[in-house]
């Protein structure tokens, strides 16, 4: 649950955006002087105890994002208990005095959304989505972890959460580069400063951390003095003040804890560090520290960023990827933090290209950037592409880079909850003189580069825990009061006795001239318009044939059409605001695009073109190859898709349509064959409107939208004989259990998969299935999850899930465990699944409540954005199920009953299970031997024997 700051890009227009938690600046269409296009209207107030509260009221939705963030972060650690913050975020989501056991359990069972907490360097912060009618309940919780956690917290939940954080702090260090932000912190910072250490701490430190500790370091920075608290949705402030007094008002103000200066710690010699990873290629990341969050230079180093990297049609994009070919791939980003900030440029180095050519045509091009600036035309392009994530970010109350994140960040980095307006005209009157000063500010100064080559991996030495320094709490300030409040706690969490009504947009349907089928869901909110083409084939229709090729010319689409190429078809969708894509899903594809109703004919336009007259340019072809290629081999070093690549073939058998990389990546020697002619075959064969879908949601009518799609689409043709979807033949389970082992030498997690086959997603059974596997493994609080992350805390998480599928669908469960645990992990994953597919410890009634209540509860806020109901309807399509499903859907659901249950938990037979289990053998093939769970066999990488060592 860890974090760290979010490109300021990204950032605030990320929640602008719902996408600023990340938090994204944006920009504005209109020449300068300009005003910024969007804005958050709120109200604030203040509690006699200092509790800040930020208000904003939108009512499309009967939800409310709670957020509360506290001003404390891994900067305030002294040295000695670094990774105190995140460790204590973990512990605030164990119980309460008043309300013991987990956190999430009232919150499942009022259907929140979005639900979540994250540490970084400044703050930590905790936040969720809850109906309308939960808000007491919601608050109630909030208030009583920020005022009665310490009776909670024992020796055995200090133990518990620190177990639970070291397995994410080896999660992160087991990926490829993950050793690299550690890396990065130390060599950034000199010793002493506070950003010196990384958020999530040492080993030593958690290790170090007593009782006491934990305890004074509560007391110290959790009073409401020292937080801020957004509710943002169906709410108004009147509403919110007599709410919070209620809940909060009796809470005693903590000390008054002061915080650092800022310290950019500008890099005074240019530094060069190299590291040895499990990696497949070269990543070469050059870092300048740079202004912190509230210098409005950040915004101007996000414009810079956006010119020189952050775009397909950057400089950087431009010249290392498309004219030298020297990376499959180059971005920039500019994180801001309160002390200071990092610009950044990260580049992916093909292989067999020396590292140091990249280096140099990376700063060739930031030095003619910082001697010539921006022109005219880029800064605009810039500009538009930020306030287009800015007008869809704004459709999102809550969750990471919600509006109440915005806000909540304003409040607390610069004491204004209002900052992002300042931050968005920033952008929107910035010149390319402007931009180019901040880039010299900054830019022109000292640097580290930092270079990660294939190799082996070698465990980052860790000092000795130091001895803090005696720890002395001073009083809250006199002026901070309490308010007497009515609450009585000892009754425990409030009920929640009503929830909103379901409502799902009416679907409107319509026929293009061309045959396609559109099908419409009203969202009037934001200006914004989204469609999705969808159309048959996907994966299974590499079947036969060269594995990847449905999601190679899918991802081939918006590589130049019609009369642009490449480059000229993305600067092109940049310049109108508008998001392209395409892509394919296991029984079929689609195109996407996401268009401001202002631009929408010409966006419409450029769609139909990506359709119907994709150029496929052979120096495209080659270019996206080696990236692909490049991919799959990281595909192969990660170890969740490396098994995810693996699994597949191995429930299905040789042959089967579904028998492939569930990545849908294909593997390297397809790739590299493919042709033209194959794409163009695919694209004659599967991308046929005469049997589509488009679904369209957004700010828009069928008596408009039909009108532009026909203008632009209605005679669209397809071409060639109509194909039909490959036969998806049954498959049987294998006689016994089968264990796959994937050497990963160095390893300090083991990640462990089963797999089954399922009824299709199309069965009768299916709701029922998925909801009895809800109680198995599908939620936070489900069996598995609780089992060996808060129990055992052997995992930073475990899971099951269902995939969907035509035919026979995938089961899967997931589970990343240390490393000196995976035989005792896999073990206690078998008597779960054994115990509950068997009967023998069945769903009780409390279970199945719980889910139900999650799942019926929780549809107001899963239905807040455009996106989430688009994806609903795409499944309505692609299944074939009826415009109510969402309401026949949730009537099955709230009839489920216990006995249900145990009738589908039977088909998690573990005697059947088929394992993959990724890690360093030497320390694990012996004991997962031992379990004699079934047959055991090595595989490589690929799924095939591994040669004896």
């Amino acid at each position: 649950m860890s974090s760290i700051r979010a490109p300021r890009v990204a950032a605030l227009a990320l929640a602008l955006s719902a996408a600023i938690g990340s938090f994204v600046p944006a920009p504005a269409l209109a020449a300068s002087p300009a005003k910024a296009a969007v804005d958050i209207p709120y109200e604030t107030f203040t509690l006699p105890n200092g509790l800040r509260v930020v208000v904003h009221t939108d009512r499309k939705a009967p939800i409310v994002a709670v957020n509360v963030w506290y001003h404390v972060g891994s900067k305030d650690e002294p040295a000695g208990r670094s990774g105190f913050a995140h460790l204590f975020e973990h512990l605030m989501f164990n119980g309460s005095e008043n309300a013991p056991g987990e956190y999430f359990t009232p919150f499942e069972q009022a259907g929140a959304t979005n639900m979540n907490g994250t540490t970084n360097t400044d703050r930590t912060n905790y936040f969720q989505n809850v109906p309308t009618t939960a808000l007491d309940m919601a608050l109630w919780m909030e208030s009583d972890r920020m005022g009665h956690l310490l009776g909670a917290i024992d020796q055995k939940t200090l133990d518990e959460q620190r177990g639970v954080v070291q397995n994410e702090k080896r999660q992160g260090e087991n990926q490829p580069y993950g050793q690299l932000w550690d890396v990065m912190t130390s060599k950034r910072y000199p010793k002493g400063h506070p950003y010196n250490h990384s958020v999530i701490g040492s080993m030593n430190d958690l290790n170090a951390a007593s009782l006491d500790d934990v305890k004074n370091w509560f007391r110290a920075w959790y009073g409401p003095n020292n937080a801020v608290l957004v509710l943002a949705g169906d709410i108004d402030v009147a509403t919110a003040k007599a709410k919070v007094t209620k809940y909060f008002g009796d809470i005693p103000a903590g000390p008054t804890m002061a915080q650092p200066k800022v310290d950019v710690a500008k890099l005074t010699a240019d530094g060069r560090t190299e590291l040895q990873d499990k990696v497949p290629q070269v990543m070469v990341r050059r870092v300048w520290n740079v202004a912190d969050v509230a210098d409005r230079d950040t915004d101007l180093l996000d414009l810079f960023s956006q010119v020189l990297g952050g775009s397909a049609t950057s400089r950087l994009d431009k010249r290392l990827v498309y004219q030298d070919k020297l990376v499959d791939s180059v971005g920039t980003g500019n994180y801001g933090s309160q002390l200071g900030g990092m610009f950044f440029v990260n580049a992916m180095v093909k292989k067999g290209v020396d590292p140091k050519q990249v280096e140099a045509a990376i700063e060739d091009e930031l030095q003619k950037l910082l001697k010539e600036g921006p022109t005219a035309e880029e800064l605009a392009q810039a500009k538009t592409s930020h306030n287009a994530q800015v007008v869809r970010g704004v459709e999102r109350i809550g969750g990471f880079g919600g509006k109440a994140d915005v806000l909540a960040a304003c409040a607390i980095y610069e004491q204004d909850p209002g900052c992002f307006r300042a931050s968005l005209n920033t952008v929107a009157n910035a010149t390319p003189a402007n931009v180019l000063a901040a880039g010299k500010k900054w830019l022109a100064a000292p640097s580290h580069t930092f270079v990660v080559s294939p190799g082996e991996r070698k465990p980052l030495a860790e000092e000795a825990s130091a001895k803090p320094a005696p720890f002395v709490l001073a009083k809250p300030d006199a002026k901070f009061k309490t308010v007497a409040s009515d609450v009585d706690r000892s009754k425990g969490v409030p009920s929640v006795e009503q929830y909103p009504a379901l409502k799902f947009p009416a679907l409107q349907r319509a026929k293009l001239a061309n045959g396609t089928t559109v099908v419409l869901a009203e969202r009037h909110e934001v200006p914004v318009v989204q469609m999705s083409y969808e159309f048959k084939g996907g994966y299974a229709s590499d079947v036969g044939g060269k594995l990847g090729t449905a999601s190679f010319a899918m991802g081939m689409l918006d590589e130049g059409a019609g009369e642009l190429d490449s480059l000229g078809f993305k600067a092109r969708a940049e310049g109108l605001g508008a998001n392209f894509g395409s892509g394919a899903a296991l029984d079929g594809s689609n195109a996407y695009l996401s268009a401001l109703k202002s631009n929408l004919d010409a966006s419409v336009d450029l769609f139909a073109d990506m359709l119907r007259a994709p150029r496929f340019d052979q120096k495209d072809i080659d270019r996206v190859k080696a990236q692909w290629i490049a991919n799959i081999a990281q595909e192969k070093a990660q170890p969740q898709s490396v098994a995810l690549r693996v699994l597949p073939p191995l429930l299905y058998g040789e042959g089967h349509p579904y028998a492939m990389p569930l990545t849908g990546s294909g593997n390297e020697q397809a790739i590299a064959s493919l042709t033209r002619d194959d794409l163009v075959a695919y694209q004659n064969t599967w991308l046929r409107p005469e049997d589509a879908t488009i679904v369209v949601v957004g700010d828009t009518t069928l008596a408009e939208i039909v009108p532009v799609l026909n203008k632009h689409l209605g005679d669209w043709k397809g071409q060639g004989t109509v194909a039909k979807p490959a036969a998806l033949p049954q498959v049987g389970r294998p006689d016994k259990a089968r264990v796959y082992l994937i050497d990963q030498p160095g390893a300090v997690q083991a990640n462990i998969m089963a797999g089954l086959v399922m009824p299709s997603t199309r069965d009768p059974g299916a709701v029922k299935l998925e909801m009895s596997n809800d109680v198995l493994g599908g939620s936070f609080t489900s069996r598995l999850n609780m089992n060996l992350r808060e129990d055992k805390h052997w995992s930073y998480g475990a899971r099951t899930m269902l995939l969907g599928a035509q035919g026979q669908r995938p089961w899967i469960a997931m589970a990343p465990v240390q490393i000196d645990k995976t035989a005792e992990s896999m073990k206690e994953m078998q008597r779960e699944f054994a115990d509950y597919g068997s009967g023998k410890v069945p769903a009780t009634q409390d279970e199945v409540t719980k889910v139900i209540n999650n799942e019926v509860r929780s549809l107001p806020g899963a239905y807040e954005t455009a996106s989430s109901v688009m994806n609903t309807i795409g499944g309505i399509v692609r299944y074939e199920r009826p415009d109510n499903w969402v309401q026949a859907r949730n009537a099955e659901v709230q009839a489920f009953t216990p006995a249900q249950a145990a009738t589908a938990a039977q088909a998690i037979d573990p005697s059947q299970l088929v394992w993959v289990v990724v890690g360093d053998l030497s320390k694990i093939e012996a004991p997962v031997r031992a379990l004699n769970l079934g047959e055991v066999v090595v595989l490589d990488a690929d799924g095939k024997p591994a040669a004896k060592k």
